[in-house]
C-alpha cells in the first residue's frame, strides 16, 4: 500500500534530516526542495533566478489588481506556487515518498495514506543546532537567518493556504525535537508511518 509523508518544519528544527531518515528506513522516495522547484521550474517555464526569487515568500506585489489578470500575467510566486502544486500531486499520486517543506500538507490533505508531520524546536536549541551545521557562521546571523526563515514560511502559508504555519490541527504529528531529539522524532515518526 502506498504511503506519503509530509514533513513542514520550523528552521533548524530538524525536519529534513528526519525526512531523509525516514524515507531511507522506508525504502521509498525523497523529495526536498530541490527537486520539487526543478520539476515545477520546468512545467512553469521559470527560470532557475526566478524560482530562487519567490522560494517560500510572499509576492511583495501582491494586491487586489492583481486578480485583473490571467495566468500568464499574474505574479511569478503565484506561477511557481501553481507549477509546485501540480509537481507534487504527481509525486504522490506516482508513488510511495516523503515530501519535505512546499506546503505538502495543504495540497496533499486530500490524499489517502498520508502522514502529515509538523517538526519544530525551542529557538535556543535551533539556534545550537544551526552553529553546529555552521560554525563560520556568526551568532547574529544565524538567529537572523533564523527569524527570517520562519517568518517567509509563516507568510507563505497563509498565502497560499489560508491556514497558520506550524498549526497542530492541520497536521497528524507534532514532534518538538528540542525536547525529543532527532533520533526519537524519527522513531516515531517511523511507527506512525507503520499505521498508515
Amino acid at each position: 500500500m502506498k504511503k506519503i509523508l509530509t514533513i513542514g518544519r520550523q528552521f533548524g528544527a530538524g525536519g529534513g534530516e528526519i525526512g531523509r531518515r525516514a524515507a531511507e528506513a522506508l525504502g521509498i522516495p525523497y523529495y526536498d526542495k530541490d527537486i520539487i522547484l526543478r520539476t515545477a521550474r520546468v512545467s512553469a517555464n521559470l527560470t532557475p533566478e526566478e524560482v530562487r526569487r519567490w522560494d517560500e515568500r510572499v509576492p511583495s506585489e501582491f494586491g487586489f489588481a492583481q486578480s485583473l489578470f490571467d495566468f500568464y500575467s499574474r505574479p511569478l510566486g503565484d506561477r511557481l506556487w501553481d507549477a509546485q502544486v501540480e509537481a507534487i500531486r504527481e509525486m504522490a499520486d506516482r508513488e510511495s515518498c516523503v515530501i519535505v517543506g512546499r506546503n505538502a500538507d495543504y495540497i496533499l490533505r486530500e490524499f489517502d495514506h498520508c502522514l502529515r508531520v509538523f517538526v519544530h524546536a525551542d529557538f535556543s536549541w535551533r539556534m545550537q543546532r544551526m552553529a553546529a551545521l555552521m560554525p563560520d557562521t556568526a551568532e547574529e546571523q544565524l538567529k537572523a537567518d533564523i527569524r527570517a526563515a520562519d517568518k517567509a514560511r509563516a507568510g507563505y502559508c497563509s498565502r497560499y493556504t489560508g491556514q497558520h504555519y506550524g498549526d497542530a490541527a492541520n497536521y497528524d504529528l507534532t514532534l518538538c525535537t528540542s525536547r525529543l531529539g532527532v533520533d526519537k522524532a524519527l522513531e516515531l515518526v517511523l511507527a506512525a508511518a507503520e499505521a498508515l
